[in-house]
């Protein structure tokens, strides 16, 4: 890669800084296991012009999806599960599935039918399960999980596993498990499977049997206090689309002493911690010495597993987006590259063909100037003067 066609990265990401798209942002580009680039550009914080740094954490939302899937795939490769077992058996709330009928908008009242099989964990990894979201899901479920205390694992610090879903297990699907693709707290579901199949907090799951071997260690739910310093600061956009830095508590929730472990949303990462667990993945499950997962699993992981059902010109895995042929021709990263983002700006995706991890994290909600993510493939992928 040309050390010097990367630093175009520098000037396009400064060129946001300027014109207030966003604050700054950390980028980092691996390339057969070698970092390319690593840089913090603009601002951390801009009420205090403070420099973003390349080791500042960064809440990671929905990144959390492809880690809570890892840790679930272990305890598969254990022999704890078959992927196209009923959730139920594990976790009973989920017993005896209904979907959505009738919805009055006006009470909140709905009528259901019975689903037409049972969830499985595929469909939980998959997002096929009929599961929506809290906050961003469809209308329905929004208002049905509101009423019935369900988080979305973003900003959520209270309740537990255990008690969410024993509520959420009870109740309706937006569609028949396998039907569609819906993005839901499936996730979520995950995490507590994992804690009745280990016997092990999930948070302690993911710390002793993920983080620690790999050597993540500024990866948590919930920040210690010598690191509350480094979460860099949460920003939105004024009537004009610039940016500006939130204020109030709404993004306090990673110094909380929190007990709800999202596995949907609730994590945070630096770009570098987060870089080491791709590069487990790009490695065929193997990282820092230590094999977290059989290639075998790997690669079940990053080929299609939803059929005909599409994102767009993408397919899903267990856990990730898949750049299929059509989204190959669209955008630079090969076919075969996984991929997902987080809500407050965060993107990333590893191209096994190509070897490249790209990360680039941000910290803004709305943003209207998305493209970024976009143009840094670009940028990522104009500087190869060699293909693997």
């Amino acid at each position: 890669m040309s050390t010097k066609r990367l630093q175009r990265i520098d000037k396009v990401v400064n060129e946001y800084v300027e014109k207030s798209y966003t604050a700054g942002a950390v980028v980092l580009v691996v390339r057969n296991g070698k970092i390319v680039y690593n840089k913090g550009l603009g601002y951390d914080d801009l009420s205090t012009k403070k420099a973003m740094s390349k080791d500042a954490i960064f809440r990671i939302a929905s990144q959390s999806k492809a880690i809570a899937s890892v840790a679930v795939m272990m305890l598969y490769e254990e022999g704890k599960f078959l992927l196209d077992e009923p959730i139920s058996k594990y976790i009973p709330s989920f017993k005896n599935p209904t979907v959505l009928d009738k919805f009055n908008e006006k009470d909140t009242t709905y009528t259901t039918v019975p689903a037409k099989r049972e969830i499985t964990v595929r469909d939980l990894l998959t997002h096929t399960s009929g599961i929506s979201y809290a906050g961003i899901g469809t209308k329905e479920a929004v208002a049905i999980y509101a009423k019935n205390k369900i988080p979305s694992g973003i900003g959520t610090p209270d309740y537990t596993l255990e008690d969410v879903m024993a509520r959420l297990g009870k109740m309706p699907l937006m569609h028949n498990p396998g039907e569609k693709w819906t993005y839901g707290l499936n996730t979520d579901v995950l995490g507590y499977l994992v804690e009745v199949l280990s016997g092990m907090s999930f948070d302690a799951f993911l710390r002793e049997r993920v983080f620690k071997p790999i050597g993540m260690n500024d990866i948590y739910f919930y920040l210690p206090e010598s690191k509350f310093g480094r979460l860099a600061a949460l920003n939105t956009e004024d009537k004009d689309k610039k940016v500006m830095k939130v204020t109030g508590n709404q993004g306090n929730y990673p110094t909380k002493k929190g007990t709800y472990f999202s596995g949907g949303a609730g994590l945070v990462s630096t770009a570098t911690d987060y870089a080491m667990f791709l590069q487990m993945l790009l490695n065929g499950g193997k990282y820092n010495g230590q094999q977290l997962l059989s290639p075998v699993t790997v690669n079940m992981m990053i080929h299609n597993q939803i059929g005909d059902l599409s994102l767009g010109h993408k397919k899903f895995g267990l856990g990730f987006g898949l750049t299929t042929p059509a989204e190959a021709a669209r955008i630079t990263p090969s076919e075969g590259t996984f991929d997902w983002g987080g809500y407050y700006g965060t993107t990333y995706w590893a191209d096994p063909k190509e070897g490249i991890i790209g990360l680039i994290m941000t910290q803004k909600v709305p943003n209207s100037y998305g493209d970024l993510g976009e143009k840094f493939k670009v940028l990522v992928y104009q500087a190869i003067t060699k293909l693997n």
